[in-house]
């Protein structure tokens, strides 16, 4: 036989083995369940009115209700301004974890940001929202009434 011969014939013989193999694949759902699956407490945080320096940090609790362990291999947000930080050990079945995001307070204005997490199981959005205003907002004292506007009521 030549090398031609052999070289088509082995080519042969792993193509009807890839067909083989797939065949015997389980078809009736047996493997269905037996997946990590996420489940988080809540996938949005609102921080509400913060002002300029305040602790800019929230964290997102989240369960392993599946079958298998779950592997988060990225969480990435959507600018620099904020920063996750997560599990890089794998979450057993039953067990929690907890994502901690970090939010720069030094930006004044709205907030709205998402953080995405990449696992094994399914890819989840996080959001967080609220506002931060200026530290001279949060000094300056409560409109009082002067004495000529009281006697007037």
């Amino acid at each position: 036989m030549s090398k031609k011969t052999v070289s088509t014939f082995v080519a042969a013989i792993l193509w009807m083995a890839s067909f083989s193999a797939a065949a015997q694949a389980p078809q009736d759902g047996k493997t269905e369940g037996k997946t990590a699956k996420i489940e988080f407490v809540k996938t949005v945080h609102d921080y509400g009115t913060i002002f300029e320096g305040a602790n800019g940090e929230c964290e997102f609790e989240f369960k392993n209700t599946g079958k298998e362990p779950l592997v988060l291999s990225n969480v990435r947000s959507s600018c620099g301004c904020t920063v996750p930080s997560w599990p890089k050990e794998p979450i057993m079945p039953g067990k929690t974890g907890t994502i901690t995001v970090k939010y720069n307070t030094s930006r004044i204005g709205a907030i709205s940001k998402t953080v995405t997490v990449i696992s094994n199981a399914e890819d989840v959005i996080l959001r967080i929202t609220g506002q931060v205003k200026s530290k001279q907002e949060e000094s300056l004292p409560e409109k009082q009434q002067s004495p000529m506007q009281q006697n007037h009521n």
